[in-house]
């Protein structure tokens, strides 16, 4: 890649399809996981979402001008969906509304992996070149980007979702984050968890996404 250290810049002298495809995966898979936030918080009792505006497919609201400002930075992004606990009538429901967000990244790489294959072996040396690979860029991006984000958003640090569904279950963990300095403590923890493991996530996302690529078009031997 080139030395412009600007990753847009950098993925799109290396291939413009994949500045393209990680920029629309990116927005589209956090208004996905926000959205599917929103809507197990509105089926478990809570309107929060609907009455905060936020079951939209607008990402600025999903996103903000922070988030968007850092993806355009540095290629990295979050978002937020305003829930209120006290309203679900489950007794797991905060659990539940968090757990629904990764969920949705799971079910993206599960509906984009099939195409990622059947991609892969019907369409290699059978189109364009370029087509096939600005395709399979597009989709593969796609896919190692939403197990990355299923994984990594379960690990039990605030304000990842993990610690949301950990502490539903077992109420003691909640008390960690609570005090004077629990806020301080929660952001040094989120950060020594995105800088020590955030890369290992990544690799492993990547990795794993790529076996199972392997694996289907292995499946489908000499169709």
């Amino acid at each position: 890649m080139g030395g412009s250290g600007w990753w847009f810049a950098e993925y799109w002298d290396f291939m413009p399809m994949l500045a393209i495809g990680w920029t629309f995966w990116v927005i589209t898979s956090i208004c996905l996981h926000e959205l599917a936030h929103g809507l197990a918080a509105v089926k478990l009792g809570d309107n929060t979402p609907i009455y905060s505006g936020h079951m939209t497919w607008n990402p600025l609201v999903h996103m903000g001008k922070v988030s968007l400002v850092m993806f355009a930075l540095v290629g990295i992004a979050f978002g937020a969906m305003p829930v209120n606990p006290s309203r679900f009538n489950h007794r797991y429901g905060e659990a539940i509304v968090a757990f629904a967000g990764p969920l949705c990244n799971l079910l993206i790489f599960i509906t984009l992996m099939p195409l990622l294959i059947g991609w892969t072996k019907f369409a290699n040396g059978k189109v364009d070149p370029q087509l096939y690979m600005n395709v399979f860029v597009f989709l593969n991006a796609g896919c190692a980007l939403n197990l990355i984000l299923f994984m990594f958003n379960l690990l039990p640090v605030p304000p990842l979702d993990g610690s949301r569904i950990l502490g539903d279950f077992y109420p003691r963990f909640n008390e960690l984050w609570r005090g004077p300095n629990a806020q301080y403590m929660a952001i040094g923890a989120f950060i020594f968890v995105f800088f020590v493991f955030g890369r290992k996530v990544g690799d492993l996302g990547f990795a794993i996404s790529r076996a199972v690529l392997d694996w289907g078009v292995g499946m489908l031997g000499s169709v």
